[in-house]
C-alpha cells in the first residue's frame, strides 16, 4: 500500500471511547444487553442506538445510530516485490510489540496440527496454522453461572457454526445475500446486521469478497481462541458471553511470482452473547453479534471501504502495524488489535 499513512512518531488514533476499552474493563464484562432486552415494547424492533456499530468512512471511526462507543477497523499493507521471506531477511531489527492480554473464564486455544506446508503461505506464521475450522476449538462446555452444561454446549455451537459461515464459507463471502449469517442470529438482532450489510460495516466480522477479488483453491489457515464466561449486564439481564479472537490468513491469486503476495490476514475479535432465556422475550432469544474489532493485512483500501476483500492495487508496501514491527507479529492471536490506519 503507498506510505502516507502516520509514522510511528505521530499516529493516528481514534478519539478514546466514552466507554472504558472493553479487553482492560473491570469484570462488568464486554458490551452489555440493550435495555429493551429486559423491558421489551411487544411491537417495536430495536433501534439503531441499541447496538454498538462501527463505521468506516474515508478512514475514520463513526458511530452508527448513536451508539456508545467506538470500534476501529485498521488496515496495513505488508508485502513488497521482494516478496516477505526477503523482507525477513535484510529488515531493520524488529521492536517489540504490544499485546492483549487474554479474558478472563473457561477458554481453548487452537490446537490441531497443521498440514504440511506448501504453497502460499510458505515463508509465513500462517503455514504453521491449521486448515479452516480445524483451527477453532472449543472450550469444554461446564456449568456456568445460571447457564447449565448444555446450555453452554449450545452457545459455543452457535458461535462456532457463525464463525464458520462468516469467515470461511466460500459462498457466503461472494453470495449477494447475506441471509446465510444473518438467520442464525437471534429474530431482534437481525435487522441491526442486515444494517451493517446495506452500510458496509460488516467487515470486522464477516469477510465478502470484492468483484475481481478470488481465492485460489487453499483452505485459509486459523488460529486463535475462544472464551466464555457468565456475567449480567447493568440491568441485571444475565448472559453467556463468547469472546473470540482469530487470525484469519486467506490466499488470493494473483500474478506477482511471489505467492505469498497474495496472502491477506484478518485478525478480528469479535464479542458474542446469548442473554438466558428466562430474562428475555423470545424474540431476543438466541445468539448476538455485540462487538467486533479487526484489522486486516495487504488489501486494497477503496475495496475496504465498501467492507469487501480484495488485493491491493500495485505494489504493496513493506510495513506493519508501525514501521519497525516484524510482520510475522500481525499473525500473533495476542497482537493488540488498537493500531495506526495507513491510508
Amino acid at each position: 500500500m503507498t506510505d502516507h499513512g502516520p509514522t510511528p512518531e505521530s499516529p493516528h488514533r481514534p478519539d478514546p471511547p466514552s466507554h472504558p476499552d472493553p479487553w482492560t474493563a473491570s469484570t462488568d464484562g464486554l458490551g452489555t444487553v440493550p435495555d429493551w432486552l429486559r423491558h421489551p415494547q411487544p411491537d417495536a424492533e430495536p433501534s439503531a442506538a441499541d447496538r454498538r456499530r462501527i463505521w468506516l468512512s474515508q478512514h475514520s471511526v463513526k458511530l452508527l445510530g448513536g451508539a456508545a462507543a467506538l470500534l476501529l477497523l485498521t488496515f496495513f499493507g505488508l508485502v513488497g516485490t521482494a516478496g516477505y521471506r526477503a523482507f525477513q531477511r535484510w529488515g531493520e531489527p524488529s521492536a517489540a510489540y504490544p499485546t492483549i492480554s487474554a479474558p478472563p473464564g473457561e477458554q481453548a486455544v487452537t490446537s490441531a496440527s497443521p498440514p504440511p506446508a506448501a504453497g502460499p503461505f510458505d515463508g509465513t506464521p500462517a503455514a504453521a496454522f491449521p486448515e479452516g475450522a480445524a483451527g477453532i476449538a472449543l472450550p469444554a462446555a461446564k456449568r456456568t453461572g445460571p447457564f447449565t452444561e448444555k446450555q453452554v454446549a449450545a452457545a459455543l455451537a452457535k458461535v462456532r457454526k457463525a464463525l464458520v459461515t462468516a469467515r470461511l464459507d466460500r459462498s457466503f463471502m461472494t453470495a449477494k445475500d447475506p441471509e446465510r449469517l444473518i438467520r442464525q442470529l437471534a429474530p431482534d438482532d437481525r435487522a441491526n446486521i442486515r444494517a451493517d450489510f446495506i452500510s458496509g460495516a460488516f467487515a470486522n466480522y464477516a469477510t465478502r469478497l470484492g468483484p475481481e477479488a478470488r481465492l485460489t483453491k487453499h483452505q485459509p489457515r486459523v488460529k486463535g481462541r475462544v472464551t466464555y464466561r457468565a456475567t449480567r449486564d447493568k440491568d441485571g439481564i444475565r448472559v453467556l458471553e463468547v469472546i473470540t479472537n482469530f487470525v484469519w490468513v486467506y490466499a488470493f491469486q494473483t500474478t506477482s511470482p511471489n505467492p505469498d503476495d497474495g496472502v491477506v490476514l484478518v485478525h478480528d475479535t469479535v464479542v458474542w452473547q446469548v442473554p438466558h432465556q428466562n430474562d428475555v422475550r423470545a424474540n431476543s432469544n438466541g445468539l448476538w453479534l455485540w462487538e467486533a474489532d479487526a484489522y486486516v493485512v495487504n488489501v486494497d483500501c477503496a475495496a475496504l471501504d465498501k467492507g469487501v476483500l480484495e488485493l491491493e492495487a500495485g505494489m504493496p508496501a513493506l510495513s506493519g502495524p508501525v514501521d519497525t514491527e516484524d510482520p510475522d507479529a500481525a499473525y500473533d492471536p495476542d497482537h493488540t488489535l488498537d493500531v495506526a490506519d495507513p491510508c
